[in-house]
């Protein structure tokens, strides 16, 4: 055979392997999602308030259980809202507080207006079925979060290969966050922040190694903070009555799952930190009931062999079952250390109350404040068509093809995605906002919206809709009549102000 022939023969050899390779990235580009999908007519929704894997066939007992709480159903689930008795929503994950509609008079002073409710949150996802077959959307918000009245945390979750990244991180991210702040209530918020997404990260690959998932999400969570002084030393507000779990040194995540795996048959999805709905550092009143006026962390040793038993294969749970487990008695509750239950603290009364929204992301999940009319963007697109970001990768021996991390993956970070972790990587980008009478509300948003909407569009679209939640199915309504080819969860949270 000559020369000629075998260069001939090579480079059909070479042409077929680029072919095959390329064919294999285009089908994981569309595993991944980012668009690639032929848009038909837009469709008008019906937004629920909450996805709980209502179109999904129900788990059977025989389904194999993951380990982590992680579900096998196809739709990521988020923990259905809820809506207090009261104002107190005492820090449960994705309930509402029932508010008068009777507001104070601007006249008032701060202690004739203790315990309102400074901001409203409004949250409406669609799976966008004409263009994707999965929801691997997942959110969460928590008034009164880390127990503190007037607190509150907020987040959403996109998924992409798969939807137990973002599901998982739906139901225990903001355990993580509340952990890093009890255990190192010193430190700068960004910074803990930043050590938030490196444990979850790491987390999110044990799991995956255990239970042979790869998925990944990009997420963009935010912390409406009270803080006292002048600024100067950020101090913020701790309710001694809150114990560590020890999630930050690696302790407390199994006993953290148990709480909030997704139960067969359950449409209430994740418990959010416990049972009932509570949140892990400051959850439900013991009796479950939201009029009680304790916060406490509960966790019954029979919800945790449930689990241990849904792992091994070995009995199942029934709804009488998960039904008796919300009503554990008083004998289960973690309590203070003087045996009394958590309350939350009402900082109201302090004359130098700021309040200061810090923000942290992996990905082109967004956050957007309106500030005067003006929208500003808090978080940072993380994307292959980023240069700096494709440096990175480069620089750590990986690739950048069509926007894509080694023509895979359209996001440069995210949460999970350990097979590809050497160039993803989970560091987020932080901002500091110390909010004032200008700032008006915060869109926070995955990419289905950001696809074919502006920033400033979006808050010129919604800046007359005082309730947020028609505002957020309307930006919804508006992606979808704009031909988004995403899963789609918008989140906004309209600020009120004394």
């Amino acid at each position: 055979m000559s020369i000629r022939d075998n260069n001939k023969n090579n480079k059909t050899r070479w042409n077929r392997r680029v072919s095959d390779f390329m064919i294999k990235s285009i089908a994981n580009s569309a595993a991944m999602g980012q668009g690639g999908i032929a848009a038909t007519s837009p469709q008008q929704t019906t937004t629920p308030t909450s996805i709980s894997d209502y179109d999904s066939p129900a788990n059977s007992p025989e389904m194999p259980k993951r380990p982590g709480g992680l579900s096998d159903g196809p739709n990521a689930r988020s923990k259905t809202v809820t809506v207090a008795d009261g104002e107190d929503t005492f820090g449960v994950l994705n309930r509402h507080p029932a508010v008068s509609e009777k507001q104070p008079s601007p006249t008032k002073s701060n202690d004739q207006i203790t315990n309102r409710v400074t901001f409203r949150v409004g949250v409406s996802e669609d799976k966008n079925k004409r263009c994707r077959r999965t929801m691997e959307d997942a959110h969460s918000f928590v008034y009164d979060f880390a127990g503190v009245k007037g607190q509150g945390y907020f987040a959403v979750f996109d998924g992409h290969a798969g939807k137990h990244a973002a599901e998982w991180c739906g139901q225990n991210f903001h355990e993580y966050l509340l952990d890093a702040i009890l255990t190192h209530p010193d430190q700068p918020i960004p910074d803990l922040m930043n050590k938030t997404f490196h444990v979850v990260d790491s987390r999110l690959s044990h799991l995956a190694q255990a239970g042979k998932t790869s998925s990944g999400c990009t997420a963009v969570t935010a912390f409406l903070r009270l803080e006292k002084g002048d600024g100067s030393d950020k101090r913020g507000y701790i309710n001694n009555g809150l114990q560590t779990r020890g999630l930050m040194l690696g302790k407390g995540e199994d006993e953290l799952e148990a709480q909030t795996a997704l139960q067969p048959g359950s449409r209430r999805s994740s418990m959010g930190g416990g049972t009932s709905g509570q949140m892990g550092g400051a959850g439900a009143p013991g009796n479950g009931s939201s009029s009680s006026g304790g916060m406490v962390r509960k966790m019954s040793s029979k919800r945790i062999k449930d689990f241990v038993k849904s792992l091994t294969g070995s009995g199942s749970s029934n709804s009488k079952d998960d039904e008796n487990a919300l009503a554990e008695d008083e004998d289960d509750v973690i309590k203070a250390e003087d045996g009394t239950k958590v309350e939350a603290i009402d900082p109201a009364n302090d004359p130098n109350l700021r309040r200061v929204l810090y923000t942290a992301n992996v990905g082109d999940a967004r956050a957007v404040i309106c500030r005067g009319g003006k929208a500003v963007r808090l978080t940072y697109d993380h994307k292959g068509s980023d240069a700096q970001e494709a440096k990175r990768i480069t620089d750590a021996g990986g690739f950048v093809m069509n926007n894509r991390v080694n023509g895979v993956l359209a996001v440069t970070r995210s949460l999970g995605d350990s097979s590809m972790k050497e160039f993803v990587v989970g560091s987020p980008y932080t901002t500091e906002t110390a909010l004032d009478d200008q700032d008006e509300f915060l869109i926070v948003a995955c990419d289905g919206l950001w696809d074919v909407c502006e920033d400033q569009e979006a808050v010129d679209l919604i800046r007359n809709i005082t309730d947020p939640q028609d505002a957020s199915k309307f930006l919804l309504d508006h992606a979808m009549s704009n031909y988004s080819t995403d899963n789609l969860s918008v989140m906004v949270i309209r600020f009120t102000h004394a």
